[in-house]
């Protein structure tokens, strides 16, 4: 039976559009089964008023981290209104006015860091806040619904990166999350879910038959957003994490490191499921771009025997372990700000020296087992 998201499902569904005025918060992946955009199909069926463009825009034509300002969707001619401004990332009441109920479908990829979520919970607490209804599209979490990685985010640490208490991967759909914080911060924002169907919370994506559309530049295969669950964290050093590459965090690496060594060392370690092979780059944009970086080529074999998170983990141990005089975590990009690492992972385990590989992995594991048991009154399948 095919696999199908919300957005599919619009048949059956259509009396939650009708009658009502709407606004979309919808991305490039924002498509059907047959690659239809939600934004077309919402506009030719109903009253639709404006858009709402998160980081990289209605149809993902803006760059990771680049500022939106408003502008007219050339293809429907509705209006379109940032929600990546440069002085906020919130709905204002004048954003809201004309419309009666929101409509988000957002490809997520099921990882905290990953700012859609972010905008989910902004659009949740708006919603409530300006007495509009919320309405998620539902889709299916490309790492599955099954398996919890990470380290619980402290609030001390809350970020756009970071928005609510969640491990670096959190086995939940959109619709499933929104579930969650609405009920647990008792928002109370009127919500209904349009659900998926006959997705088995166990499969990852390449088990559904499912085509993947890339829901950013920088994850442009299943794979990457597998391994982004981990490498992600080389944002916050040094280290280039691929951008500026065709294999944006698949592929690791730095000016100062020596491939052959790195991967030596990788290879001792007889990992299941993932190969490691020599990386020689020059990123053309972002970190060290126009610099000669030698690294390490991730190929994962078994997603089943991997745990991404971990890979990351013991990448970064290994750098910082090899190479003491040349890696560092990025400085913090404001005098009151904190390292950007401690923003990605939620907490200060790796600025704090006292903390050891060993004690981040045992924190995950802890952290991970209370979030799986917490989790699991909000599953919707």
């Amino acid at each position: 039976m095919a696999v199908l998201n919300g957005i599919d499902r619009l048949d059956y569904y259509e009396e939650l559009f009708k009658g009502k005025r709407l606004g979309v918060i919808a991305s490039s992946a924002s498509v059907d089964s047959d690659f239809n955009s939600t934004v077309d199909l919402l506009a030719e069926r109903f009253d639709v008023r404006a858009l709402y463009g998160p980081e990289h825009g209605i149809r993902g034509d803006q760059g990771a981290g680049e500022m939106v300002e408003d502008y007219i969707d050339m293809k429907t001619g509705i209006p379109v209104y940032s929600l990546y401004r440069k002085d906020s990332k919130r709905f204002t009441p004048e954003l809201l006015e004309g419309v009666d109920a929101v409509v988000y479908d957002i490809q997520d990829v099921g990882v905290r860091y990953y700012t859609f979520i972010s905008t989910m919970i902004y659009a949740l607490e708006d919603c409530q806040k300006y007495g509009k209804e919320l309405i998620i599209l539902d889709r299916i979490n490309p790492l599955g619904g099954a398996i919890v990685e990470g380290n619980l985010l402290d609030e001390e640490f809350k970020s756009f990166v970071g928005a609510y208490s969640l491990p670096n991967r959190y086995g939940l759909t959109i619709g499933e999350l929104a579930k969650m914080v609405n009920e647990e911060q008792q928002i109370n924002c009127n919500l209904s879910i349009v659900p998926c169907k006959n997705w088995d919370r166990n499969s990852i994506f390449n088990e559904t038959s499912r085509l993947w559309m890339m829901p950013s530049l920088g994850l442009p295969t299943f794979e990457t957003a597998f391994s982004y669950v981990g490498t992600c964290l080389f944002e916050g050093t040094n280290i280039s994490e691929g951008r500026g590459t065709t294999c944006p965090f698949i592929m690791i690496g730095a000016p100062f490191i020596k491939a052959s060594e790195l991967v030596t060392n990788l290879k001792v370690l007889k990992l299941k499921g993932i190969y490691f092979t020599e990386a020689y780059f020059t990123p053309t944009f972002s970190k060290h771009q126009g610099k000669y970086c030698e690294g390490v080529h991730l190929h994962f074999s078994d997603y089943h025997q991997v745990s991404p998170l971990k890979i990351g983990l013991i990448l970064l141990d290994m750098i910082k372990k090899m190479y003491p005089n040349e890696f560092e975590f990025v400085p913090p990009y404001s005098p009151t700000g904190k390292p950007f690492i401690d923003y990605l992972s939620g907490s200060s385990l790796f600025t704090d020296q006292e903390n050891t590989y060993e004690m981040i992995i045992e924190k995950n594991h802890q952290d991970s087992l209370t979030f799986k048991k917490r989790k699991e009154a909000f599953h919707l399948y």
